[in-house]
């Protein structure tokens, strides 16, 4: 299935690019759990493909015959590819036989890491289904984290309850803080964020900290003023003309490197990261923290 794709801007005085074609395909997830793994694996794969676009069918917590039966009747009726991480034999066994009469390709999508894993391991295979969604106490660890972001977002809280954070980010306004931060407690990772205001907030309180690892945040000024003109579009609301002046915010953001340099704090440049990315480099300064290998910059 294909479709024309954008290419350059049309219209009056704009250029206009060469048209090329999007491919659309059916994609099924198919799980026992919550589909969280098998829908973050497909979207790793198709963003291998440039001009691909799934159009992505999702079900979670198939567990019985008749969930699979409406499953196989979706399927039917939208042909494509189909993954999924089902644990029980016999509801395998049914996906893979109404695939067969569709001659539809389905994949297991963890098989490969799985059998390697047991033949190195020589272990056998659990058959628990949602065995990584277990109330246990990495579970209640994450659950924690999150209840501590969100009571220590945006400079919310002491100092002194500041100090059993594992994380404290840092940064001028808009610096994806927050999603940073609620990201690295789905990792069980207690993380707090202070924001840098000029003429009232340059981070000075946290110096004296001991137990949490502080990190800069920075970004550059032109990127910066983009998404704070977006942020202000998006509430229909208006600012003080320094919040988005380039000047001002060249001069905000020349402080707070500043300020973190001086202070040794690791500096993560957010500019070209998603909040994917720089939340795995806050990891890496961390595990070096353990190893105590700490690099200035990422």
């Amino acid at each position: 299935m294909t479709a024309p794709a954008r290419g350059g801007a049309t219209g009056p005085g704009r250029a206009t690019g060469p048209s090329r074609l999007a491919t659309y395909f059916h994609v099924h997830l198919v799980s026992d759990s919550t589909g969280e793994t098998l829908n973050a694996m497909a979207k790793a794969v198709v963003a291998r493909f440039d001009g691909v676009i799934p159009i992505e069918h999702i079900y979670a917590l198939v567990r019985n015959d008749k969930q699979m039966e409406r499953v196989l009747e979706e399927i039917a009726a939208s042909p494509g590819v189909v993954l999924h991480t089902l644990v029980d034999r016999e509801l395998r066994e049914q996906l893979e036989a109404g695939c067969r009469r569709l001659d539809m390709p389905q994949i297991a999508a963890l098989d490969p890491l799985v059998g390697a894993l047991s033949r190195y391991l020589g272990a056998a295979l659990s058959t628990r289904v949602g065995a990584q969604h277990a109330l246990d106490t990495d579970y209640f660890n994450r659950i924690a984290a999150l209840d501590f972001a969100m009571a220590h977002d945006d400079g919310q809280g002491t100092t002194a309850q500041l100090e059993s954070a594992d994380v404290v980010l840092c940064g001028v306004s808009r610096t994806s803080k927050t999603p940073t931060c609620i990201y690295l407690a789905h990792r069980g990772i207690r993380a707090a964020n202070v924001p840098l205001v000029p003429g009232q907030e340059d981070g000075e309180r946290l110096v004296g900290l001991k137990n949490p690892l502080i990190i800069g945040l920075t970004v550059s000024p032109d990127r910066l003023v983009q998404i704070r003109k977006n942020r202000l579009d998006g509430l229909n609301a208006t600012r003080a003309s320094s919040y988005v002046d380039h000047d001002a915010v060249r001069d905000e953001t020349v402080k707070a490197r500043r300020a973190f340099e001086r202070r040794g704090w690791p500096v993560i440049d957010v500019t070209r990261r998603s909040v994917e990315e720089t939340a795995a480099a806050i990891i890496n300064v961390l595990n070096e923290r353990r190893t105590h290998r700490i690099g200035a910059t990422w």
